[in-house]
């Protein structure tokens, strides 16, 4: 008898206790129809609400549904990882929780896979829901994180994604801190496929990446010094202006003394100071932005945590990663 593939699909989860008993119908519903076996696994990330024992009643109903808790919050990166390291499946989906993404575009996925694709990247033609501010700024950051990228990064490719066997035990593989996942499915390399999709509204609640918040700036922090070294490019470029206008600077002073104009002269030179200063405290913080990352790698600490498994055999002892 044939053995049908089989998928993990991984959901980093925190305060999704509106969402997750939708979602995992959706998925069972798209996947009666799948010839693949699957499983869903869904990574607490220390929520506060009714998310985990929403969960452990799903997982009463249906094995298929496995949960990973993590011993506190670190985040939806890390908790994709974790999701990663402990999943069974020929090729591994990661998704939002928060049906966005929707489950019905993993065919399209899976059938990208079996034609031979390693990553199938999904691409947003469309975001429904989205606050406009919010979505012309994202728009702007994907394109300042490309233009400066060692590598061909996707526009409008997000966190929704497939991963063969293969490229997810490679990524498993490298130790970084803070890791942009769309930088580094795309850099390690394979062949990689694309699907387009329109993204829907947020099923319920709250989205938990609010434009005035940390996470989508530390996003595009991670994704911009994780792929180019373009902060520090450009405080050269900055360097070599403030010397041109040094130079220009002191010929105008000049110029202005000649003439007794002592005034002119003194507001040109505070000028060229605050530029010069401007100049010197951008270069410092760039650096430090590359500096904090080699701190982070260096000291070595685990991503991720996992406090306790529900559904998922002891053997994963590579979860701590």
């Amino acid at each position: 008898m044939t053995r049908l593939p089989g998928l993990s699909v991984v959901l980093s989860v925190r305060n999704e206790a509106e969402n997750v008993s939708a979602l995992i119908a959706r998925l069972d519903a798209m996947f009666a129809g799948a010839a693949v076996e699957y499983e869903l696994l869904f990574v607490n990330d220390a929520s506060t609400d009714d998310s985990l024992a929403i969960l452990l009643r799903e997982h009463d109903k249906n094995p298929r549904v496995k949960v990973l808790n993590l011993a506190r919050r670190f985040g939806v990166a890390e908790g994709v990882l974790a999701g990663m390291a402990a999943a069974r499946g020929d090729a591994v989906v990661y998704m939002d929780a928060d049906l966005q993404d929707p489950p019905e575009i993993v065919p399209a996925l899976l059938a990208k896979w079996r034609g031979g694709a390693d990553v199938v990247h999904t691409v947003r033609t469309r975001r429904h829901g989205e606050n406009q501010l919010k979505m012309w700024a994202t728009r702007m950051a994907y394109r300042v994180i490309q233009s400066g990228s060692a590598i061909e990064l996707p526009v409008d490719a997000g966190d929704f994604k497939l991963l063969s066997r293969a490229a997810v035990d490679h990524l498993l593989r490298l130790r970084e801190s803070d890791p942009y996942l769309r930088g580094l499915v795309v850099w390690l390399g394979f062949n990689q496929a694309f699907v387009p999709y329109e993204r829907d509204p947020r099923h319920a609640g709250r989205t938990h990446f609010p434009f005035f918040s940390k996470n989508p700036w530390k996003t595009f922090v991670l994704g911009v010094t994780s792929f180019s070294f373009l902060p520090l490019y450009a405080c050269v470029v900055l360097a070599a202006a403030g010397a041109l206008a040094t130079v220009a600077a002191v010929v105008v002073a000049l110029v202005l003394v000649a003439n007794g104009s002592g005034a002119a002269g003194i507001t040109a030179m505070v000028a060229l100071l605050l530029f010069l200063w401007t100049t010197t405290i951008g270069a410092v913080s760039a650096l430090g932005l590359y500096i904090v990352r080699i701190y982070k790698d260096v000291r070595g600490r685990p991503a991720y945590i996992v406090q306790s498994t529900v559904g998922i055999s002891a053997q994963t002892a590579r979860m701590q990663s």
